[in-house]
């Protein structure tokens, strides 16, 4: 792990490769850990770059901020200033997914390539996601969510098959978070980001004329109503290439890393 001062935050992050750059983007509860079996293959050809977003991994998790939209953009902008590059190619997974659009609709000339995976675009949100925002919300279930068992929870739930959740896979979810103080920032890193802010992306979205790919696993219980998402995604993007994942769910990253990292090296290569 390298890390860098950035905004006047420590941020924790992974590189590999040269060539043009890549940055990839997690979302709740992980960090760039989700990446690591992903990255090789788009580092043959591509500097690749996994960031460990303010509040989530081994970065910085400040306490009573908002980590709102633009929280999240003055991170990622003096993230990429400290490590020199200018345009690049954005993959985003899950939380990572909105505020990576939102940081694109600011900088629009940043981005050449996108690439969604299992992740939140639209203002109208699953009751799933609905329930999650409130739990983080709610002083008796904040700690609940975020604790071990939580966290468990939420990873096992992201599998298709949930037996094949790996121990050390957990034990690097549950370490960042060992702190009550963690924990909360945790918890504020899931609800900061306005319905405003979707709304913007969603009136945005379809002016993108960069190359688009899709890749989600269809057995998402975290975010039940991915098909529909990437389905409006299509519809409103109709050059973007669409893979389903059959037999993945919402971590495709862990259950099908070898499938994840030849589509996005060869989507972020041509």
């Amino acid at each position: 792990m390298n890390v860098v001062v950035a905004a006047g935050l420590r941020l924790a992050y992974r590189e590999l490769g040269s060539g043009p750059p890549v940055l990839l983007l997690h979302g709740w509860p992980t960090s760039s850990f989700l990446w690591r079996e992903v990255m090789p293959p788009i580092a043959r050809v591509n500097r690749v770059v996994a960031v460990d977003l303010p509040g989530f991994g081994a970065s910085d998790k400040p306490a009573g901020v908002r980590y709102t939209f633009e929280f999240f953009e003055r991170a990622i902008e003096a993230f990429l200033t400290q490590l020199g590059i200018e345009q690049v190619g954005l993959a985003v997974h899950d939380l990572g997914g909105p505020i990576g659009l939102h940081w694109m609709l600011e900088h629009p000339a940043r981005v050449t390539k996108l690439a969604l995976l299992n992740t939140l675009v639209y203002p109208e949100f699953s009751e799933a996601t609905k329930e999650f925002v409130r739990a983080c919300a709610s002083p008796e279930l904040r700690e609940q969510i975020t604790g071990p068992a939580g966290l468990e929870t939420i990873v096992r739930d992201g599998l298709a098959d949930p037996a094949k959740l790996d121990p050390a896979v957990l034990a690097a979810v549950q370490a960042p978070f060992g702190t009550p103080e963690a924990r909360r920032a945790l918890a504020d890193a899931g609800i900061g980001v306005s319905r405003k802010g979707f709304v913007q992306i969603a009136r945005w979205l379809p002016t993108l004329r960069i190359p688009v790919r899709i890749v989600y696993g269809a057995r998402d219980r975290v975010l039940p109503d991915i098909g529909e998402t990437m389905a409006r995604v299509k519809h409103d993007l109709p050059h973007a290439e669409v893979t389903i994942l059959p037999n993945c769910g919402h971590f495709l990253q862990e259950e099908a890393p070898a499938d994840v990292g030849a589509l996005l090296a060869r989507f972020f290569a041509g």
